[in-house]
């Protein structure tokens, strides 16, 4: 009986051992992540570190220190915006009443060249009285500033060193939404930071400054003020964008950042260097985005394009024949989505340059060539889309008159203006709830002109089904819009 006791009691410490070993392997198994298929293919191995890629990177940027006189804010008057700002350092001392007679300001920059040229942000730099470049090293150099493009946020400095370490530009256009991305930068002056995220996504447009020249990359990467400037980069160490502008209500980071695409930065910065300032070609055009109504009017197959609202007389487009209400949707073979797009493709194009539009007229595509004159103003005028559309007397909600020429001039418009006034709109009618307003001068319906009240309502009474495409004036500037009667 003792003997079988004994046994039993090896049995039951054996079992006992079993478990312990099985319970081991059962943790090894939670534990083990396993590889996924493209890494089995592959071989390739859990990427868990990125120190060998910011030990490459880092060096290259740099933090800049700006002295200037106090001003007001031109380019960014946004420092305090609660709901949208960019994110350079702080310019005024804490626990100061009145504004000193200078102001420091804190931002970054990447270098791009061997020999000492630095890329920036435009708004780290205007109105700098003095600029001093910090290295990762601790050396400091005075900056001479380049060049600075207000339309692009963008600027070129120049120091006396020689052998730097730089960052290659890589192409913006080849970076897909979902790539990994790692901001480096200098945020709020506590000293070089690195942060990673995503790339959130592309051709962004906040409207910031005018909203002249922007097509952002979007990331989640955190970036807050003094990051401007600073280093956007791929897995590969390439620079695919300069941080500018950050998304947020308390002015810190919340996830929502944007940075120059480095094919934007590289067509500025090369201009800067070599000539102190850019030339942008220019189509003479201004455009409104391509809404679902607007698609169906137009003949779209695609909600997609730059619709010509107007035509500037003698311009490049008006020579090659474009004209008002036609869809641009390809420039030199690159598709365009909306009006952003087609100015950046046009304003990225060097003058005198003969660029191929595909546009859509009456619903049938066409190739057209168009020789860009050099844009001279600070901006082409964008033609951003503005709700307004007509409509006529009864069920649209709004009353119409003729326009005559004492209204015509009541109303500041060229004597050659021909239409119909709206007088008033019912704000609970079709035309209110499309965002028509008095005094629109309602021009054309569907390509139909309409100089009398009588036109206007043959022109919109058999409206069934497909909305109607409307032209209108709007102290004197033309607009197209979609009208739908009262459901």
């Amino acid at each position: 009986m003792k003997d079988m006791n004994i046994n039993r009691g090896a049995v039951s410490l054996t079992n006992l051992f079993l478990s312990l070993v099985l319970v081991v392997f059962s943790f090894a198994a939670i534990n083990a992540q396993p590889a996924t298929a493209a890494q089995v293919a592959s071989g390739a191995s859990l990427q868990t570190s990125y120190a060998d890629l910011v030990s490459r990177v880092s060096p290259a940027v740099v933090t800049i220190r700006s002295t200037e006189r106090s001003r007001n804010a031109q380019q960014f008057p946004f420092m305090d915006d609660p709901s949208l700002r960019d994110f350079f350092g702080d310019r005024t001392p804490q626990g100061q009443q009145q504004a000193p007679q200078r102001v420091q300001g804190v931002g970054s920059g990447v270098i791009v060249n061997s020999e000492g040229y630095i890329l920036t942000n435009h708004h780290v730099v205007d109105g700098a009285l003095e600029i001093k470049v910090e290295l990762t090293d601790n050396r400091t150099f005075t900056a001479k500033l380049v060049g600075s493009d207000a339309p692009s946020d963008l600027a070129v400095l120049k120091i006396d060193a020689r052998d730097l370490p730089t960052l290659q530009l890589g192409d913006s256009d080849k970076v897909r939404v979902g790539d990994f991305v790692l901001a480096v930068g200098n945020p709020l002056g506590i000293g070089q930071t690195v942060t990673s995220g995503i790339v959130s996504a592309k051709s962004r447009s906040t409207g910031v400054s005018d909203g002249s020249f922007e097509d952002f990359l979007q990331t989640d990467a955190a970036i807050n003020r003094g990051n401007s400037g600073g280093a956007l980069v791929n897995t590969n160490g390439e620079l695919i964008g300069i941080n500018s502008q950050i998304l947020s209500p308390s002015g810190g980071s919340i996830g929502i950042g944007f940075a120059i695409p480095s094919n934007m930065a590289k067509n500025v910065m090369g201009q800067l260097i070599s000539s102190g300032s850019v030339r942008r070609a220019k189509l003479g055009v201004t455009v409104q985005p391509i809404t679902a109504d607007l698609a169906s009017s137009l003949g779209l197959s695609d909600v997609r394009g730059a619709l010509v609202n107007q035509v500037e007389p003698g311009s490049p487009a008006e020579r090659a024949g474009v004209k008002q209400g036609d869809v641009i949707t390809e420039v030199a073979g690159r598709q365009v989505s909306d009006g952003n797009e087609l100015r950046n493709a046009i304003s990225n194009t060097t003058p005198g340059t003969s660029v191929a539009l595909k546009i859509v007229r009456d619903g049938r595509p066409s190739e057209v060539s168009a020789k860009l004159d050099e844009l001279k103003a600070e901006t082409e005028a964008n033609g951003r889309n503005e709700r307004g559309e007509p409509a006529s007397p009864g069920r649209f909600g709004m009353s119409v008159s003729p326009l005559t020429p004492e209204l015509a001039q009541e109303y500041s418009l060229p004597r050659s203006t021909k239409g119909v006034v709206v007088t008033d709109v019912d704000p609970d009618g079709a035309a209110a709830e499309s965002g028509v307003e008095p005094n629109d001068v309602i021009e054309k319906v569907n390509g139909r002109p309409t100089t009398t009240v009588a036109e206007l309502k043959t022109a919109i009474e058999h409206i069934n089904g497909k909305p109607a495409l409307v032209l209108v004036n709007r102290e004197g500037r033309s607009l197209f819009l979609t009208l739908r009667p009262a459901a």
